[in-house]
């Protein structure tokens, strides 16, 4: 079976690299994409299974990059965010994760509950 494709997305490129090693220990293939405009290309080029928003990014943008996915890649949104930030109405799930363990948990946790629509979702470019 083919690894889950994610698009991983942040403003900070310690976080990105950090987060796609961690992923990628788990066995997901994982693109990195920095910034806005970089990651609405890779929305648009590619078939994802889930897109991942990271809390570097201001709620501002986040709403507007999940109204984008909307509209151009069927994966669900899973958005991070910091203790302090207000969860991100939109995405299909959120978390505020206080270890690595936590957002490991919270992808697998998507993937095996939602196989049905991630098989249709990473169907489609």
């Amino acid at each position: 079976m083919p690894s889950k494709k994610i698009l991983s997305i942040s403003y900070n490129q310690t976080l990105l690299q950090t987060r796609q090693m961690l992923l990628e220990t788990r066995g997901y293939a994982v693109t990195s994409a920095l910034g806005y405009q970089n990651s609405l290309q890779h929305c648009k080029r590619e078939g994802w299974d889930l897109i991942i928003v990271g809390h570097s990014i201001s709620d501002r943008d986040k709403r507007a990059l999940v109204e984008e996915f909307r509209r151009h890649c069927p994966a669900p949104v899973l958005a991070l965010h910091r203790v302090d930030e207000p969860r991100l109405g939109g995405a299909d799930y959120t978390i505020t994760p206080e270890h690595p363990a936590e957002l490991l948990e919270m992808v697998d946790e998507i993937f095996a509950r939602a196989p049905s629509v991630l098989k249709n979702a990473s169907g489609r470019g």
